[in-house]
C-alpha cells in the first residue's frame, strides 16, 4: 500500500489523507499525484481547508459544468424537493403530517411514479429532440451512474434481436468498469474480454493536435475493416458504440467524417448506433450534446456527469422499438429515476433554459485554447486536442531530458497544484489520462477574466518546472 500524499504547509489537508488512507483502500481513487482536500467551494474556485482557491480545471470529471453550488440552481433543486423553500408545489392537497416529520417530495420511490420524474423526462426528450440529431429520442431510461446506463443501452440493443450478439466498440474508449460497459473499454489485451465484443480503429494519428482540424480525412480504411468484420460476422453484428471523443483513452477529438461514417455502416446494416455522451453533453463539445458537434443522429444516447451537475444521475434516451426490447424490471434498479436525480436534471434544465451558457462560454474556450496552444514553448509538452469552441482539452507531454512524458504529466499536475510561488492560488486538475495526458475540463461557466487569470498562473507553473 502506498504511503499517504502529504504536501508542505497543508497541516489540516495531511491529517485527512492520513486518516482516509488508513480506514480505504487506495483503490477507490484513481491516481492523481495532488489528491486535495476540498473544504467547499463555489463557481469555479474550491478551497482547501488551510484557505488556499484553487481554479477547479477538472469540474469534478467533468461534472459541475454550472459551477459548484450555484445559487439559482440550488434553489430550483430545493423547489422540485419542497425542501424548506416557503412553497409545496407538488402537494395536491393538505396532508396530516406525522410529529417530527416534514412533507416533500420522497428522496426514494423504487417501482413508483412521481412528478418530478415526469417533469424530468418529458423535459429531457423536448430538449433533445429538438436538437439537430435529435430525432430517434423516444423514451428515457433512467440510471444511477454512466456505467449503469451504458450497460442498460446495450442490454436494449441485445434483446432488440438476440440473433445478433457481436458488438464493436471504438478501441481505447471508456464506457465504464462493471459489467458489459467494462467489457467495451479499453481493447483486446485488456482483462475481462466478452467474446461477443469486437473493437474497431479509432482516427488517433489523423486527430492528435488541434492543428489537424481542418485536414482532409480519409474514412476508406476505417470503412474496409467495418467490412472485413460485417464479412466474417454478418448479421450477427447487431450494436456498436462510440464515444464521441475518446475521453478516457487520451482526450482524442475526431473528425466528423469519421462518427458520420460509422453511423452510415450502421444505417445499411441495421445496426443499433449507440452514442456515449457520458462525458460531452451539456455543452462540452460546444454544443449541447455532441450529437449536434459532429452531425449525428443516433438510435441511443447515453447521458450523464453533468446532466445533474452533482448529483449522480445517469441516462440511456433513444428509440422505443429499443428499450421496448425489455421486459419489466430487466432495466430497473433501486435508485434509476428516484426523485433527488430528477429534480437535479429538472434544476439543471432550468439553468440552461434561463440563459445561453453555450455562447456565453465562447470567449472563455477561446481563451483557455489560446494559453493552451502557448504551452506548447515548453519542450516537455507535445500537443494540445480539443473540440473548436468546446469545453474540455487534453495536453500530452512528451518525453524530455531525463523525464518520460508520464513523468512529465504528473510534474504539470503538481505545479499547477502547488501554484507559482507569487499567488497563494493553484490550479485542480486530475491524474493523467493514458498516462501522458492532462485533461483541461473547467465549468463552462467561467468568465473570461478568470480564464485569463487561469491560464497565466498555468503558465507561469508550467515556467516553473523548467527551473
Amino acid at each position: 500500500m502506498p504511503p499517504p500524499i502529504q504536501h508542505l504547509h497543508e497541516p489540516d489537508s495531511n491529517a485527512g489523507r492520513a486518516e482516509l488512507a488508513r480506514v480505504e483502500p487506495y483503490s477507490l481513487r484513481t491516481f492523481t499525484p495532488t489528491q486535495a482536500v476540498l473544504a467547499q467551494s463555489a463557481g469555479i474556485y474550491h478551497w482547501t481547508p488551510e484557505g488556499r482557491r484553487l481554479y477547479d480545471f477538472s469540474s469534478g470529471v467533468l461534472v459541475s459544468n454550472l459551477g459548484h453550488n450555484p445559487a439559482n440552481w440550488l434553489r430550483g433543486y430545493f423547489r422540485y424537493m419542497n425542501w424548506n423553500t416557503g412553497e409545496v408545489t407538488n402537494s395536491v392537497q393538505p396532508v396530516q403530517v406525522p410529529l417530527g416529520f416534514t412533507p416533500a417530495v420522497p428522496m426514494t420511490a423504487y417501482n413508483a411514479i412521481t412528478s418530478v420524474e415526469v417533469g424530468a423526462t418529458k423535459r429531457l426528450l423536448e430538449l433533445m429532440r429538438k436538437a439537430p440529431g435529435g430525432g430517434r429520442m423516444e423514451q428515457v431510461m433512467w440510471a444511477a451512474s454512466g456505467s449503469e446506463a451504458i450497460q442498460k443501452a446495450l442490454w436494449a440493443s441485445l434483446a432488440r434481436d438476440r440473433t445478433r450478439p457481436i458488438i464493436l466498440a471504438t478501441r481505447f474508449g471508456f464506457h465504464g468498469k462493471k459489467g458489459l460497459a467494462n467489457a467495451v473499454t479499453g481493447s483486446e489485451t485488456d482483462t475481462e474480454r466478452d467474446p461477443r465484443v469486437r473493437f474497431i480503429s479509432f482516427p488517433m494519428a489523423e486527430c492528435h493536435d488541434v492543428a489537424t482540424r481542418d485536414e482532409p480525412f480519409n474514412f476508406a480504411p476505417y470503412q474496409r475493416e467495418l467490412d472485413a468484420l460485417l464479412h466474417q460476422f454478418g448479421a450477427k453484428i447487431g450494436t456498436l458504440i462510440t464515444e464521441p471523443y475518446l475521453g478516457g483513452g487520451g482526450s482524442y477529438h475526431p473528425p466528423k467524417a469519421y462518427l458520420q461514417g460509422l453511423q452510415q455502416f450502421c444505417r445499411a446494416n441495421d445496426i443499433t448506433l449507440i452514442l456515449d455522451e457520458v462525458q460531452s453533453n451539456f455543452g462540452r463539445t460546444g454544443a449541447m450534446f455532441a450529437y449536434e458537434t459532429y452531425g449525428l443522429e443516433p438510435d441511443v444516447v447515453v447521458l450523464g456527469k453533468g446532466l445533474g451537475n452533482g448529483i449522480p444521475v445517469a441516462a440511456a434516451v433513444g428509440r422505443a422499438e429499443i428499450f421496448g426490447s425489455l421486459g419489466y424490471g430487466e432495466g430497473s434498479d433501486t435508485w434509476s429515476a428516484n426523485p433527488l436525480c430528477c429534480a437535479a436534471v429538472q434544476a439543471t434544465l432550468d439553468e440552461f433554459e434561463r440563459r445561453d451558457v453555450i455562447a456565453g462560454m465562447k470567449a472563455s474556450s477561446a481563451i483557455i485554447e489560446n494559453g493552451l496552444l502557448a504551452l506548447k514553448e515548453f519542450p516537455f509538452v507535445a500537443h494540445v486536442r480539443g473540440e473548436l469552441g468546446g469545453m474540455v482539452w487534453g495536453v500530452e507531454m512528451c518525453d524530455r531530458g531525463d523525464r518520460t512524458a508520464a513523468e512529465w504529466a504528473n510534474e504539470f499536475v503538481l505545479a499547477c497544484y502547488r501554484g507559482d510561488g507569487q499567488c497563494p492560488d493553484g490550479i485542480h486538475l486530475l491524474g493523467p489520462l493514458a498516462k501522458k495526458v492532462v485533461r483541461i475540463s473547467p465549468p463552462l461557466v467561467i468568465t473570461t477574466e478568470e480564464a485569463t487569470a487561469a491560464m497565466n498562473l498555468m503558465q507561469r507553473c508550467a515556467r516553473r518546472l523548467l527551473g
